[in-house]
Parts: structure tokens; sequence; C-alpha cells
């Protein structure tokens, strides 16, 4: 369970939301001959996900078209050809696209349109710095007591057990350096397994 939350949130993370914006082409009087669309378009920013939303009378039609026949206003060779009324065309992918009204006089008369479309950016999730539980204080071994030696314990022998003594690195009856990171380590692992549990 614990797996699938955490599997579940770096999905969302990783997936970015994408929500594109309706530009309705030349505001509220639409796609006419009335409209400065280079105006228009200078204060829009186009990216992908977004969509140009053309709203015309029956007079008037749109051409997608290449740069060259945006120009020089030439219909004979359209991208895409649309009518109707309403057309909706979404913004695929970067770069720039060109409109035009193929009816005739109405490019020359400026009835064309010209967006340069930007990836779309998304905001950079911050990670947040998973909060390390502390290691437990290791308990310290309790000071020697200082008693004097009885007089009459013989001297220890090489075969009788002997009491832990310290060694010069600090640790007590071989408990090394080593062996206290590995049970450190082991400590932290079982705290964040606790937390993901």
């Amino acid at each position: 369970m614990a797996f699938a939350s955490v599997f579940l949130l770096l999905s969302l993370l990783a997936v970015p939301a994408v929500y594109g914006v309706d530009h309705t082409v030349g505001g509220s009087s639409g796609w006419d001959q009335n409209v400065d669309f280079t105006n228009w378009a200078a204060g829009e920013k186009f990216v992908v996900g977004d969509n140009l939303v053309f709203n015309y009378g029956s007079s008037h039609s749109v051409n997608e078209v290449s740069q060259s026949d945006y120009t020089s206003c030439s219909s004979s060779n359209p991208i895409n050809s649309y009518t109707g009324g309403k057309t909706t065309v979404a913004l695929k992918e970067t770069g720039s696209m060109y409109f035009m009204c193929p009816t005739f006089g109405h490019c020359g008369a400026g009835m064309k349109l010209s967006v340069t479309v930007a990836a779309a950016s998304t905001p950079t999730p911050t990670p947040s710095t998973p909060t390390t539980p502390s290691t437990p204080a290791t308990p310290s071994t309790p000071p020697k007591e200082d008693t004097p030696p009885k007089e009459d314990t013989p001297p220890s022998s090489p075969d009788s057990p002997s009491t832990p003594t310290e060694s010069p690195n600090g640790a007590v009856g071989g408990f090394s350096s080593t062996n206290k990171l590995v049970v450190g380590v082991s400590i932290v692992f079982a705290g964040l397994m606790g937390l993901m549990g």
C-alpha cells in the first residue's frame, strides 16, 4: 500500500498539467475585416495546447497557409480550409502558423493572421526533502567505579574470563565503530520504512 502511494505521488509529479487557453481570434469582433490582427496577436501568448477560435460570418472562411502564401495572399494551395462560421484550430506544435481569409480582396485588406506558438511551460515542482528520523542516542557505558582491588583476589589467569576492556578507538568489548555504523544505518532505514508504511 505504501509503495502504491509513493508511486502515485511520483507519477503525478512527473506528468505536467497542461491547460489549454482558447484564443478567440479578433476578440469580440471575431474573424472580420474590421480587426487589426497584427495588433490583436501581439497582445496574446500562444503555447502548445492552446486553441485558436475563429468566429465569422458567411462571407468569410479560414485557410491555414504557408508563410509564402500568407505574404502573397495566395489561397490556391491551403494547408487546411475551414468554413461554417466557427472553427477551432488546436495548436499542437511549436513554430509559426499562418491564416488568411480566402475571399477575394479580404487578405489584401488585412484579414490574415500570423501566430508563433511556444512550448508550454510547466511549473517545476520543488521536491521536498524527506525528514530523516534522528538516530537514537547510543547508550553510554556506565562509568567504572573506582573500587580498590581486594587483596585476597588472585590475579586473573589467561584461562579465566576477563572483563571487557576499552579499545583505543572508544569501542568497548570489541564493538567497533563499523558495527555502530551498521546499527545506526539499520535504525535510519527502519525509520524510513516506518514512514512509508
